[in-house]
């Protein structure tokens, strides 16, 4: 394999550390309590502090905001709340300024209803070729044309009054493209040109795995009385062979900019597929670039099935010539120091149904920021995961914003808890996040003060100077980022103690302190090393 250290630029996504943007949440510079481009343009500083090579940016496109953006009406465009294309174009040429790469989300899968092309099929009728873009179709005896379920909650057709029903595997403002109609390739073959053409660096691909369909449209197993979710092989609606030449036909489109100043475009993928082995498919060479790992994401506070999930995830990702992509937290999953207080049976529920240790969580999430970083590949940080906040589980119900919560019938709180606008400065809501007093989109806990930005830059003991540090030192240690790893098979079995070249990663899982192995240099701790022994909920970087 190729030494990291002397890979092209064009490959810095092999090992870059990422920062993900919920637009919405992150900064608002004109005080309407939402989020815009030019509140990220007046954090990119802040950001290139950090340490990041890279900024995600969720959906920016108009839309009616039914699903956080997630509900395109026009794919080339800039949401009004948002600010314009001008804004765009400048906050790409201010983050490529200050050495940050930016990446947007494609919505591939579906659109809004409010998208032109689905109101103009509404109108035109059955059998017109406006319809045949969508997924139209006459049910059977009254009922859905299948019985496929809905991410969102609820059945994934939706009746309209001329009788026939459109299918929408997520909410119901969401209908899905029909990729099998060559009109709806080219324009997106289009979408890809436009936003590169404006000096994107990539994309991460929304439900990556979901775009094509089984045209016979057979139904899912039932499962517990319910048509089943599971992505099982041969699921007509996930993982069907068709998304991968849809990838391969992205991919090609992004190696045509290998010639621009640039570099070529990249992808990452998001697909919540199990084993890795399926996964890997995505990320073949002529498909696309990385994907996220969620199993890791998944997996519970136990060596053993950490280094499980890390070997299973590496040795297939190695196999096709692909780096691993770590991922903590997300805009969709509950924050990472709320999920690691709790039992692995209770980490991934809903908000407010289960009992949650926060310090232990929050000393989980110092030493899982370690390892994550200290692993083979990219990595991403959601925003917020640097300031260690936690997941927002007392939300209003007035307030909830996400489609899970009608569409699950006010059983499942959904995912605004992870989404609350950002804490910058100052004591009480909004902290920062707009100018003047005028309460965000989501309202912040009264009790976040110390989480903010303003308090933790330049606390060596803070949340975010452990990211900072982390960062600087992945930055300049070259063992680090892309290449391999070697376990260290004398550490204790509730310890992780990985090598890579000089480096050490050491993270104690268990109940009881451990000793540290024989080192050259402390880089690095999450939790103060107390006689030479790693505390619990630890992890330390050492060179030897």
């Amino acid at each position: 394999m190729t030494d990291p250290g002397t890979r092209p630029a064009d490959d810095w996504w092999r090992s870059a550390v990422v920062y993900q943007v919920y637009p919405r949440s992150f900064a608002d510079a004109d005080g309407d309590g939402t989020g815009d481009l030019n509140g990220i343009r007046a954090r990119l500083p802040y950001l290139a502090d950090l340490g990041v090579d890279a900024l995600w940016i969720s959906p920016w496109y108009p839309s009616p905001l039914l699903d956080g953006g997630y509900d395109v009406s026009d794919y080339r465009g800039i949401n009004p709340d948002f600010g314009t294309l001008a804004d765009a174009d400048a906050l790409i040429a201010e983050a490529h300024a200050l050495g940050l790469r930016i990446l947007i989300d494609l919505v591939p899968n579906h659109c809004s209803w409010e998208h032109p092309w689905f109101k103009a099929a509404l109108a035109a009728g059955k059998g017109s070729p406006e319809r045949d873009l969508f997924w139209f179709r006459d049910g059977v005896d009254g009922r859905p044309p299948t019985n496929w379920p809905a991410t969102f909650g609820g059945g994934a057709w939706q009746q309209i009054d001329d009788g026939q029903w459109y299918l929408h595997m997520f909410d119901i403002s969401q209908p899905d493209w029909n990729w099998d109609h060559p009109k709806v390739i080219e324009e997106f073959d289009s979408i890809l040109r436009f936003w590169f053409d404006r000096g994107i660096d990539g994309f991460r691909i929304d439900v990556a795995d979901s775009m094509a369909k089984d045209a016979t449209l057979p139904d899912v197993p039932v499962k517990d009385g319910r048509p089943t979710q599971d992505k099982y092989v041969g699921n007509p609606f996930y993982d069907q062979p068709g998304v991968h030449t849809i990838h391969q036909r992205w991919r090609a489109i992004a190696d045509e900019y290998a010639g621009t100043p640039e570099g070529p475009r990249v992808f990452v993928a998001e697909a919540w597929l199990s084993p890795p082995e399926r996964l890997a498919q995505y990320v073949r060479p002529n498909e696309l670039h990385s994907a996220f790992n969620f199993d890791a994401l998944r997996a519970s506070w136990d060596a053993k099935d950490q280094r499980e999930v890390i070997d299973r995830s590496t040795g297939s990702l190695w196999a096709v010539g692909a780096p691993a992509t770590w991922v903590l937290s997300n805009h969709d999953t509950i924050r990472h120091r709320t999920r690691y207080g709790r039992s692995l049976q209770d980490a991934l529920e809903g908000a407010g149904v289960v009992a949650t240790d926060l310090e232990l969580g929050l000393r989980r999430a110092r030493a899982a920021a370690l390892l994550e970083l200290a692993l083979p590949g990219g990595a991403y940080i959601y925003q917020g995961d640097e300031l260690g906040l936690p997941e927002v589980e007392d939300l209003p119900e007035e307030v909830l914003d996400d489609p899970v919560w009608e569409r699950s019938g006010h059983t499942n709180r959904g995912r605004d808890g992870c989404r609350v606008p950002i804490p910058w400065s100052g004591a009480e809501p909004p902290y920062g996040f707009g100018p003047g007093e005028g309460q965000p989109w989501l309202p912040q806990p009264a009790d976040w003060a110390p989480l903010t930005a303003e308090a933790q830059v330049g606390d060596p003991n803070s949340h975010h100077s452990l990211y900072t540090a982390a960062l600087r030192i992945r930055r300049d240690h070259a063992e680090l980022g892309e290449g391999r790893l070697t376990w260290d098979e004398d550490a204790p079995a509730d310890v992780l103690s990985f090598t890579r070249g000089s480096f050490r990663c050491v993270t104690n899982f268990g109940a009881a302190p451990t000793p540290l192995p024989p080192y050259d240099e402390l880089l690095l701790t999450s939790t103060a090393i107390v006689d030479g022994q790693l505390p619990p909920d630890a992890t330390a970087w050492l060179t030897f």
